[in-house]
């Protein structure tokens, strides 16, 4: 993997991270997402 796409997926890893982390719980809850899923969710959106 090169460094510019390392880059990208690590912007695009903490833009999802911070997106969702802003999120109210209930606007989390309303999506059938816990708060402490954050991470992995966000982990799977850069592996697509």
């Amino acid at each position: 993997m090169n460094v510019a796409r390392s880059f990208n997926n690590w912007r695009k890893y903490r833009q999802t991270v911070t997106e969702l982390g802003r999120m109210t719980s209930h606007e989390l809850r309303d999506l059938g997402i816990d708060r402490a899923d954050i991470q992995n969710i966000a982990r799977a959106s850069v592996a697509r």
